[in-house]
């Protein structure tokens, strides 16, 4: 039986997250008018999920499933974020397509074929350089604060609704970003704004304009064919209506009023177009419209919602739509075909109607934003895409968010799809049941993250916020002789004080904090922003509080060996991610915009800068997805690549605990190996099917290095080697389906640091002769943590791969065939860690307790009821 492990339950680290305020995922391209008739994509992918925050920050989200897999337990999972610029906050989210005109039509884009725009509230329109992470460029509005934007479905033109009451157009084509029109001004801010269905250019048109570029070849004519037009679009404002605007002139049509309380206006939040042209309003007063194009007259009306409603999204079939808002209530709404009497001489159309079919609460504070996947596309009938007879049809996926900091992933399969031939082969992407009906389908959140460190040596626990960093100690256990399932019940947790406030820093920054770490020692911390990075050294008092001064020169040490991004603009010398190696005598920095890796001796009294590596800036050693080996640059090669290729993220850093591997991971699936002996490049390790979400080093055997993936795979490597151990590949297959199946991902992996040598009998480790009992690590997700036996030494040296499975690597306790147990009951983790032998500390922030200080959530209380 192994020995309890004493737990400090830290719920002191007062971390807030940022409330969701944008959601968005990319459009689809729209079909081909040569002729040819599309289908959906075979790979069936899912796009990338744009979360923008209050705090200005922009989460990426990507789709944790590998290739052609059509299920994933962890659904989304965050891959980059954006630092926004301090202060600021995001209320709009736009994706559309790059290169729109020559964008194959059957291809879901992923995020290098993506522009990414946002409004903040002010006048300024914000574009986003999605691989660099920060700011592209800024355009004026010219119209004072943006209150909406909406981009058209061919991703050429974005269309803007601002405070002085005025649509301004701006035009996309070519990559480019520059006003195009400005509609006429109306005496109303634009709250909501909305495009109208495309349509195909008329024949004559296309005829008119060949001849006007007096060209007449294939070539063009192709290209002429190929071209969707916009006549009009809708939006909503704050004096009680919505108005329809012709593109062409970028005069009102008509108006369309809405209902209003004696002497108040009713603010139109949001608007929808379907591809038949009706059009789809949320009001202030908790209703949703229904409204025909053509005569400008309301159809339906439902008084859905008990206060605004804020958002409403269009399931991708167009029959059904969902809306929400600060009542906390999703209602969905479905359009409902009746069949026609034979004796009728009314149109079938005419009797179809909308019906509210339903509605669920899934969050406790405002929602402020609907996103849906696949995301519907308003062309018409004809021209939409049909997937095959005996294809698997993937159940639409609601994601909503608001004031409560956590998205919620919903199966959205329409009701009247159940009873269809479509219904055999319906799938849940995200496997939570077999339903996938908005009324009957489980949710799954997406927990939120902090920046957390640990100094082992020093007790000390650090939170990054987003423009400062706290510090806490963990006082020594007292004297207890009585320590029962991780529970200290010797004292009264409430008669006596086990942690103590140190340091409380606050910085003056460009954008927002996106690293930090400290280090064992607790003498050095490292924090950055996107374009500076800043070194203190900690030293303690007699009180016991810490004192920080920062190594002034740090950042000129760092201008000499980093690139500037053009001759404009100064060096950009921020970090995406720091690590101290186990004696604390050096600093391993990713630059942020230059993806270099900077090896820093911090023994001396001065840093200094012992090597650069130019390796992730390398992407020609990438063929298909893969790393091709032996594809190395020159040393003059490799400096004038920096800068000169999108840049690539360097997510995740690990050094061995004997101090010499350092690995690193980036956003391209690639692990690079360096000896921080010799300080050069190692090896380049196999390609991953997904980024690496966390690397560690095993302790008892450091030329092992352990990656985890958003999915919960593990992959073993021998870095010393550079190649996958043999018995690497049975271990993984081997893991349990329990794990593998967990709704959160790994977040972190901790091994229990190893006794003093003269307990090296007790213990069974000893150098060089196989382990008596394996070697143990904790897992630990946002929801969940697991100990696993890593047991590669033991039952399974030399072994086929052909023995039975209850004698697998991974095992709980003495028995393998024993469940694997996932302790539940702390919730949501933060951080996790081993102070010493026998000692782990725990961070987690109940949401009760994040929640507890936002307004009071919308209640309407009814007769009869409390």
């Amino acid at each position: 039986m192994s020995r309890p492990i004493a737990v400090h339950r830290c719920r002191f680290v007062d971390y807030s997250p940022s409330p969701i305020t944008a959601l968005a995922f990319p459009p689809l391209p729209l079909p081909s008018l040569k002729g040819k008739k599309r289908e959906r994509d075979s790979k069936d992918k899912f796009g990338t999920l744009g979360v923008g925050h209050a705090n200005g920050n922009i989460d990426l989200l990507e789709w944790t499933g590998e290739e052609g897999e059509i299920q994933a337990s962890q659904a989304w999972q965050v891959r980059k974020t954006l630092p926004g610029p301090c202060p600021s906050k995001v209320d709009s989210l736009v994706f559309t397509l790059r290169y729109p005109d020559i964008f194959p039509s059957d291809t879901v884009p992923s995020s290098s074929d993506l522009r990414l725009f946002s409004s903040g509230g002010g006048s300024e329109l914000v574009e986003w350089d999605i691989s660099r992470g920060c700011v592209r460029r800024t355009i004026s509005s010219q119209g004072g604060a943006i209150w909406s934007i909406a981009a058209n479905p061919a991703s050429t033109l974005i269309a803007l609704g601002c405070e002085d009451g005025a649509v301004r157009l701006l035009s996309l084509v070519a990559d480019t970003l520059q006003h195009h029109r400005r509609f006429d001004r109306i005496k109303s801010r634009i709250l909501s704004i909305a495009w109208g269905p495309p349509t195909p250019r008329p024949p004559k048109q296309r005829a008119t304009k060949k001849a006007d570029t007096g060209s007449d070849s294939d070539e063009d004519s192709d290209d002429d064919e190929d071209e969707w037009m916009d006549t009009w679009l809708v939006t909503g404002g704050s004096d009680s209506s919505l108005r329809k605007w012709d593109v062409a002139t970028g005069r009102s049509t008509d108006r369309m009023g809405t209902d209003k309380i004696t002497g108040e206006r009713t603010l139109v939040w949001t608007v929808g177009v379907l591809a038949d042209g009706t059009i789809v309003s949320g009001d202030s007063l908790g209703t949703i419209k229904f409204w025909d194009s053509m005569t400008c007259t309301q159809t339906s009306s439902f008084t859905a919602h008990g206060a605004d409603v804020l958002c409403l999204v269009i399931g991708p079939e167009g029959t059904s739509v969902f809306s929400s808002g600060v009542d906390q209530k999703i209602v969905q709404f479905s359009y409902v075909p009746t069949t026609p009497a034979p004796s009728s001489s009314v149109s079938s159309a005419a009797r179809a109607q909308w019906i509210q079919s339903g509605s669920r609460r899934v969050h406790s504070h405002d929602v402020r934003s609907l996103a849906i996947w696949p995301p519907y596309s308003p062309v018409p009938a004809s021209h939409r895409r049909r997937p095959s007879p005996n294809a698997t049809y993937i159940a639409p996926v609601l994601a909503s968010g608001g004031l409560d900091m956590s998205i919620a992933l919903t199966p959205a399969l329409p009701a009247s799809m159940t009873s269809s031939s479509i219904a055999p082969r319906v799938v849940n992407p995200l496997t939570t049941r077999v339903a996938t009906t908005f009324e009957d389908s489980y949710y799954r959140r997406i927990a939120y993250t902090a920046s957390i460190c640990v100094s082992r040596g020093t007790r000390l626990v650090a939170n990054m916020h987003e423009t400062g960093i706290d510090i806490w100690r963990i006082l020594d256990i007292p004297g207890s002789d009585v320590i029962l399932d991780g529970v200290d019940a010797s004292t009264d947790p409430e008669a006596r004080t086990a942690w103590e406030k140190v340091l409380e820093m606050d910085f003056s920054v460009r954008t927002n904090l996106i690293a930090s770490a400290l280090s064992d020692d607790g003498r050095w911390l490292v924090v950055s922003d996107m374009y500076e990075a800043k070194l203190f050294e900690l030293s303690s008092n007699l009180a016991g509080n810490l004192t920080a001064r920062r190594v002034r020169t740090f950042t000129s040490i760092l201008e000499t060996r980093l690139p500037a991004q053009s001759s404009q603009s100064p060096v950009s010398t921020g970090g995406s991610s720091f690590t101290f190696t186990p004696d604390s005598s050096k600093l391993i920095m990713a630059s942020t915009i230059t993806s270099l890796i900077l090896v820093i001796d911090l023994s001396p009294e001065v840093p200094t800068v012992l090597r650069t590596f130019t390796q992730h800036c390398n992407t020609g050693s990438i063929s298909s997805g893969r790393v091709v080996r032996g594809n190395k640059l020159t040393t003059d090669e490799a400096e004038q690549s920096v800068g000169s290729i999108d840049s690539v993220t360097i997510m995740k850093m690990a050094v061995s605990p004997d101090g010499q591997w350092l690995a690193t991971s980036d956003d391209l699936c690639r692990i690079f190996i360096f000896n921080l002996d010799s300080i050069q490049h190692h090896t380049t390790l196999p390609s991953l099917p997904l980024p690496a979400s966390v690397l560690v080093f095993v302790p008892d055997s450091p030329q092992i290095l352990l990656a985890v993936l958003p999915n919960n795979t593990i992959h073993l490597f021998h870095v010393e080697h550079g190649e996958v151990p043999s018995w690497g590949r049975e271990f993984q297959a081997r893991l349990p389906k329990q794990f593998l199946s967990a709704p959160d991902p790994v977040i972190g992996v901790a091994f229990e640091p190893l006794p003093p040598s003269s307990d090296d009998e007790m213990t069974g480790i000893i150098p060089h002769m196989p382990s008596t009992k394996p070697k143990e690590a904790i897992f630990w997700g946002s929801s969940w943590l697991c100990k696993l036996e890593l047991d590669w030494e033991g039952k399974y040296t030399g072994q086929s791969r052909k023995r039975p499975r209850q004698t697998g690597p991974v095992t709980v306790g003495e028995m393998g065939e024993r469940k694997l147990r996932m302790v539940t009951h702390y919730r949501p983790i933060l951080a996790l860690d081993f102070l010493g032998p026998g000692e782990l500390v725990l961070v987690e922030r109940p949401l009760v307790e994040v929640l507890s200080k936002l307004p009071p959530a919308f209640f309407k209380p009814k007769y009869g009821q409390t």
